[in-house]
């Protein structure tokens, strides 16, 4: 488990409640029902209605995931999958069935009974190939749908503030209750801009990240069994895929070569 997102959360309401504190007020001016309810409520609501009653599922089953922040390490895939080579290349191919059978795993577990199977290695490519697209669809989906809502939330808090703000107007004949019905409707404003900056967005962030690193894990797992399918030693499958998880980008490759090449322009 990965506390990031709890740690984060803490330590930014911890700030907030800090500034409330060292301002002299009071917590309890904040939590009030009224805007609360319309700024979380309409942001759903909104959010379903710029969606589909698919998409809003999907994003519920995904918030655990925002939470745990549960991803496999890198290093423990890549010697796992060394395992199935050196068991492959000891016993062969059929002999990985029994550990399909045993994997928790879903992906890994269609790819090795794939290989038991005795499936084409370019149609085995392309199936895991299409489950990893889809695995990433699915992440883009959630993670998009709470990046919506932090976009709704701060203008539905506007309109909050808009509402209440009406209703003060409705009270200029009692000055002293101004002040204080005045103060109650950037409420409405403030926890739009919190509900977004602390929550929806975090949390569409973090999971376009955790998305991220489970298609790493995945794409690594892939290019291991395909491996191992080949008949590939052990030890080259395991330099072969550390060697694609220590990979830089080739944007940062491309900025190397350009420093190298500056020196060598100028020199000439």
């Amino acid at each position: 488990m990965d506390p990031a997102f709890i740690i984060g959360l803490v330590i930014a309401f911890g700030s907030l409640l800090a500034m409330i504190t060292l301002e002299g007020a009071h917590v309890s001016a904040l939590l009030l029902p009224a805007p609360m309810v319309l700024v979380f409520g309409a942001t759903i609501a909104v959010g379903i209605a710029s969606a589909t009653i698919k998409d809003a599922v999907l994003a519920a089953k995904a918030l655990p995931k925002a939470f745990r922040g549960k991803s496999a390490s890198l290093n423990s895939t890549i010697e796992s999958v060394v395992g199935y080579a050196e068991k492959a290349r000891r016993e062969g191919l059929l002999s990985l069935e029994q550990d399909a059978a045993e994997a928790s795993d879903p992906f890994v577990k269609s790819a090795l009974q794939n290989i038991a199977d005795g499936t084409d290695a370019e149609e085995l490519r392309i199936l895991l190939e299409d489950e990893i697209a889809t695995t990433a669809g699915r992440n883009r989906t959630a993670s998009r749908f709470y990046s919506m809502m932090g976009g709704f939330a701060p203008t539905i808090g506007i309109i909050g503030t808009v509402v209440s703000l009406t209703h003060v107007l409705e009270q200029l004949s009692s000055p002293e209750k101004l002040g204080p019905m005045i103060a109650t409707a950037f409420v409405a404003t403030l926890w739009g801009l919190l509900s977004a900056n602390f929550i929806w967005l975090p949390i569409g962030t973090r999971l376009a990240r955790l998305g991220e690193l489970d298609i790493e894990r995945m794409t690594v797992q892939m290019e291991g069994l395909l491996a191992v399918q080949a008949g590939s030693q052990p030890r080259l499958v395991g330099e072969r895929l550390r060697a694609l998880v220590a990979e830089k980008p080739a944007s940062a490759k491309k900025g190397k070569s350009a420093e190298r090449e500056a020196p060598a322009r100028q020199a000439a």
